[in-house]
């Protein structure tokens, strides 16, 4: 059965809350549309590199998976999501600073 869709404002608000309970620096660099946006995150490792994160659909099982798209300097990344963005003028971008990585995205609730 295919799962249900948050609007993209929503997911985004809840997923913010659950990054700041968590002690993670967000932001939203890029707002999207409210209700069918694309979601991008970027996260920062404060060391010069980033990870760039999306979700894509998982034919087998019929849901979507967050998929790490490239770990690159940052201003590698930060030049993919200025492509996507030209493409799609409806995505939403989020960046987190976090050190380790941690993105929460593999927590219930958020994929």
């Amino acid at each position: 059965m295919p799962e249900a869709r948050l609007a993209a404002g929503v997911w985004i608000a809840a997923y913010l809350r659950r990054l700041a309970l968590a002690g993670i620096p967000a932001y939203v660099t890029r707002h999207g549309d409210d209700t069918a946006g694309a979601v991008m995150v970027k996260c920062a490792t404060l060391d010069g590199r980033a990870s760039l994160w999306t979700r894509e659909w998982d034919l087998e099982t019929d849901r979507r998976l967050w998929v790490r798209l490239n770990d690159a300097p940052e201003p590698e990344i930060d030049a993919e999501i200025a492509r996507n963005a030209a493409r799609d003028p409806d995505l939403w971008v989020v960046e987190i600073e976090s050190r380790d990585g941690r993105t929460l995205l593999d927590q219930d609730g958020l994929a």
